[in-house]
């Protein structure tokens, strides 16, 4: 009985949405500095394929940046 009334004091449903949140935006900024890295490493080697390197560079970011602010939103709305 106690640990029932604790459960519904702490809002454990808030603390997994934040949690997710938290856990997705982490994951994107690590996404995409690996990246960054990458393609910094991949112009250093050939200079002459930068424009190339860099487009699908931008296209990927922009990929994994929608996908994490999805996983934000959806985080949110199931926080109810």
């Amino acid at each position: 009985m106690l640990s029932t009334i604790l459960l519904e004091a702490i809002n454990l449903n808030g603390l997994g949405s934040a949690l997710g949140a938290g856990i997705a935006v982490i994951g994107a900024g690590l996404g995409i500095g690996k990246i960054g890295v990458s393609a910094m490493e991949a112009i250093a080697r050939q200079p002459e394929a930068a424009g190339d390197v860099r487009t699908n560079m931008i296209i990927s970011a922009a990929l994994i940046e929608g996908v994490s602010l999805f996983a934000v939103v959806v985080c949110l709305m199931a926080r109810g």
